[in-house]
Formats: structure tokens, sequence, C-alpha cells
């Protein structure tokens, strides 16, 4: 008997992590629904993956950040009859800078999309993924997670959720086949730091991990079933000694890294 076809959602797929994590899935031999808002992108990746690995590609380019973004893309995946066993909460962003002097509609727009439209998605999908009674979710997060962080303050708040959400939600659902993976990789050689002016601070300077491997490392992780997947053993390493740090050490040192050079 044929092993049924198998589906995997990968938001924010246009560039960066989210578009070598589309690429490994589709390596593995899933079908892919990628989402960005650049359509013109996602058609390129979506030709490239079909013509690599044979695989099938929906195209869905939505802002998933604006309220109605999560139901038009359920709705989309829906429409095309498709019941995916993976969901790959990737999109999201950061603003680098003192929260004084942010412009809010920006910094809403980030809480919007890093953790509203993750949460809606999740609760939209996971109905599905419990009634075929096995799946994953992959939500990126970040090293950043563990600790507060000044200069960037809600972006690591907003990746605190991303992490805490990840870890109850996978002990909620593993016993019914479904588990739940937080990617939290250090800082990485895409247009994330760009966007979020963050190459003006240290944590941009000097190597930087390439999305290839943070993709690679996040979904083996996930295939495994495992809840916490920090990238590269220096984050490791820093993730684990927080925990043993006094919270306002761990504050300032993070502050201090985040400082602008």
């Amino acid at each position: 008997m044929m092993e049924p076809q198998r589906w995997a959602v990968v938001t924010g797929a246009s560039g960066g992590i989210g578009r070598d994590i589309a690429r490994e899935l589709a390596a593995r031999g899933y079908n892919l629904i990628v989402t960005a808002r650049d359509e013109a992108k996602l058609q390129t990746l979506a030709a490239a993956l079909t013509a690599d690995h044979g695989v099938s590609c929906l195209c869905v380019p939505v802002d998933l950040g604006a309220i109605d973004g999560p139901e038009q893309l359920v709705a989309r995946i829906a429409a095309a009859d498709i019941s995916p066993s993976v969901l790959v909460n990737n999109a999201g962003y950061g603003v680098y800078g003192p929260l004084a002097q942010a412009d809010v509609a920006q910094t809403q727009g980030m809480i919007d999309l890093n953790i509203s439209a993750l949460t809606r998605l999740t609760m939209r999908l996971l109905p599905d993924l419990l009634r075929q009674g096995r799946g994953h979710i992959l939500n990126v997060a970040s090293t950043a997670a563990f600790q507060p962080g000044p200069g960037m303050a809600v972006y690591f708040a907003s990746k605190a959720y991303v992490l805490s959400f990840s870890e109850a939600l996978d002990a909620e659902l593993r016993s019914q086949g479904v588990r739940v993976t937080a990617l939290c990789p250090g800082a990485t050689l895409t247009d994330f730091g760009t966007r979020a002016q963050g190459q003006r601070s240290a944590l941009f300077k000097g190597h930087l991990a390439t999305s290839e491997a943070v993709a690679r490392y996040g979904v083996q992780a996930m295939e495994r079933g495992q809840r916490v997947a920090v990238h590269g053993l220096f984050n490791r390493l820093l993730a684990m000694g927080v925990r043993f740090t006094p919270r306002s050490l761990a504050t300032a040192l993070a502050g201090w890294k985040m400082r602008e050079v």
C-alpha cells in the first residue's frame, strides 16, 4: 500500500531559515504549502523544489500579521483539500533599539506576527493533526527566549512566549501522537538582522550560523520529537548557563551583547 502524501506548511518561507526548512522538508519527500508576503519569491522557491525533488507546492501569499491572515491561509489549505502533517511556524521579525524610540505600529505588528499569528494558526490546524493521530509542529523561537534582552525587549519577550508555548503544548499533545519542537537558533546569516537593524549591535558581529545549517538541525530535531532544540554548542551552553545565573546578571549580559558598536 502506498504511503499517503505528506504535506507540510511553512510560514515565512520566502527567505532565510523558512526557505531552507522548506528545502529540507522537500528533500525528505514532503509536499509543501509555502506562505509569505512576497509571491514572486514563493513562486521561485516552489519551482525549484518541484524541479529538484519532484514534490508538489502550493504558494499562498498572505500577510500572517494581518488580523485575517491566518484565516486566509487556513481557508486556502481547506479549499485545496489538504491535511498537513507538519506545521512550521517560522514567520516573524525583530526591531532593534530601545522601546522608548520604537515605532508603535511596527512593534504591535511584531507582536501580532511573532505571537498572535503563530498561536492562531496552531489552534486552527491542530484539530486536523489530532485527527490524523500523528504530526509535528516546529516553532522557530530563538536563543533570545532564555533571558530578557535590553535593546530588543519586545522581540526577546515574544520568543520567550514561543518557547514556553511550545514546551507546554508538547506536554499536552505527545500522548496523542503530535510532537512540538521549539527551534532556538542564535544569530544567523539571513536578512533578519538587516530588517531589524540588528547589524548595528555586537550580536551580529563575528561568525554567524548559516540558515541552511539551522534549518537542517531544526528539521532533524523535529523528526526526533525533540522538545527544545538549541542550535550550536556555544548557544546550548549559554542557554543552560542562564538557568544558574541571577536574572539581573543575565539581563545585563544580554544588554551588553545587544549594545550598538
